[in-house]
């Protein structure tokens, strides 16, 4: 019941976000808008926006977070993706695993998430995530355990355009652990460029495929 009751409320955060006004924008592709939290507790909230050829179905082909899936083949931030539980047929509880970052400064670490996938009559496909614990899946050794506050991505078709996909995606993170809040502020945002550029690269693959 707590698992199905938070996925209810992902969704409508995230479509309020991307609906939110941009704010210190920087000067990169694609756009990113970090949302800077000033004193409160919860880590910097960033969304990244960019129109990537490739049909929605494509674009989340790449991008679905399921084990074996073509997400870790391309995505550098993610080294593996295990079931923990399946809720229901849209509703999963996933660990994901990190590689070590910046030069090694940033460990391994962990993410154990709830995942809620909808796909909507106009071609929207959506993925919605949030921390949460579970009993099977504890911190393990060798890995600092983070958490992921709301976060996901939207695939939205554009219009007479049925090979481009607008990709919002945002990413609110508590690494976890100690590090220097500098390290922090610059991996954010160039692992979010680097995210849609492979993206934009396997999309490309599996179209000559």
């Amino acid at each position: 019941f707590l698992v199905t009751s938070l996925t209810k409320a992902l969704f409508p955060r995230l479509l309020s976000l991307a609906r939110r006004p941009d704010s210190g924008t920087t000067k990169t592709l694609p756009k990113l808008h970090p949302f800077k939290n000033g004193g409160h507790p919860s880590p910097d909230l960033y969304k990244g926006e960019s129109v990537v050829k490739g049909s929605p179905e494509k674009v989340w082909e790449c991008l679905k977070p399921v084990p074996n899936g073509l997400r870790v083949k391309w995505d550098n931030n993610v080294k593996k993706f295990e079931l923990v539980e399946q809720v229901t047929e849209n509703v999963t509880v996933c660990r994901t695993v990190t590689p070590s970052a910046a030069m090694g400064i940033i460990a391994p670490r962990d993410f154990v998430d709830v995942i809620l996938v909808k796909q909507y009559e106009d071609g929207t496909i959506t993925s919605n995530a949030t921390h949460v614990n579970h009993p099977s899946c504890p911190p393990q050794s060798g890995y600092v355990r983070g958490f992921n506050h709301p976060c996901g991505c939207i695939c939205v078709p554009i219009s007479g355009e049925p090979n481009k996909t607008q990709l919002f995606s945002f990413f609110q993170t508590d690494l976890g652990g100690f590090l220097p809040r500098s390290v922090v502020d610059s991996f954010f945002p160039s692992s979010m460029v680097e995210f849609y550029s492979n993206l934009a690269k396997a999309i490309k693959s599996l179209k000559d495929h």
